[in-house]
């Protein structure tokens, strides 16, 4: 039975488990099998795959996505770009086999753990079709994880961005110096934190949503809720708003291409 699963902290809301155990019976998929597994460390990493050793592929989340790096044997170019891995592919490699393709594992195990970062693909294919000519500057609110996906998507794509969070960053700004100018120079502005995710649905970013226009588009990571206050205000003022469900199920069919070596078209 090939195994595969999501690492990351608490794991009590989880889309990947749901959806894959759903993709695997519709698809008569029955070789195959998705656990979460909530580890409180990442140093519990190299535990869980000496325990699990028909691991086919991980999805990483939060917190995670960044610390797993030091871990990897090899870690593909958009994803080192973004500084975040949020799917592993997991192969047996012998220490010849490793040695005949250039690259021995960093941790001297017998198989070889590939990092890949398949939010970069499911923001981009989810973004797009939104995009209009007005949108090219850009508000990222938040600066974690998930916000190295959308920061590389961003530029890859010729749009200007600022980052805004709570702590004081060089080049960013601060959530309580957000004025109405910021609000309508950016006509994209995308949530990355988790505020207003299930259970705390009351919670939003603060900024001033009073600038917000008819020509803004909001992005939510959060798909839980659907509809988040963050973009329920959005709405009340007229702009376009997106939540990152459609992101996740890209991200997902993303993985399971990695995994199995299967082919994706967008």
């Amino acid at each position: 039975m090939k195994q595969y699963g999501l690492i990351g902290y608490p794991l009590s809301h989880s889309f990947s488990k749901k959806y894959f155990t759903a993709k695997f019976e519709n698809e008569k998929i029955t070789d195959s099998v998705y656990d979460l597994f909530p580890i409180e460390h990442i140093t519990q990493l190299p535990q869980l795959l000496k325990d699990n050793p028909h691991l086919c592929g991980l999805n990483v989340t939060i917190p995670y996505k960044q610390s797993v790096l030091k871990y990897l044997d090899w870690i593909e170019h958009d994803a080192k770009n973004a500084g975040a891995v949020n799917c592993i592919r997991i192969s047996s490699e012998s220490p010849v086999e490793a040695a005949f393709s250039g690259e021995v594992g960093i941790t001297g195990h017998d198989f070889r753990l590939e990092g890949f970062n398949t939010d970069i693909y499911g923001f981009e294919m989810s973004l797009k079709p939104l995009l209009e000519d007005h949108h090219d500057q850009a508000l990222v609110l938040g600066d974690g994880g998930a916000a190295m996906a959308v920061k590389c998507v961003l530029e890859s794509l010729g749009i200007n961005f600022k980052v805004v969070t709570r702590k004081p960053h060089p080049g960013n700004i601060l959530f309580k110096d957000l004025a109405t100018r910021h609000i309508r120079q950016h006509t994209l502005i995308i949530n990355t934190t988790p505020l207003g995710m299930v259970p705390n649905v009351k919670e939003y970013p603060p900024i001033p949503y009073e600038a917000i226009t008819e020509d803004h588009l909001l992005y939510d990571l959060i798909y839980n809720p659907e509809k988040t206050v963050f973009l329920e205000k959005g709405e009340q003022q007229g702009a376009t708003i997106k939540n990152g469900y459609e992101m996740l199920v890209l991200q997902a069919e993303k993985s399971w291409e990695i995994w199995t070596h299967k082919e994706i078209h967008p």
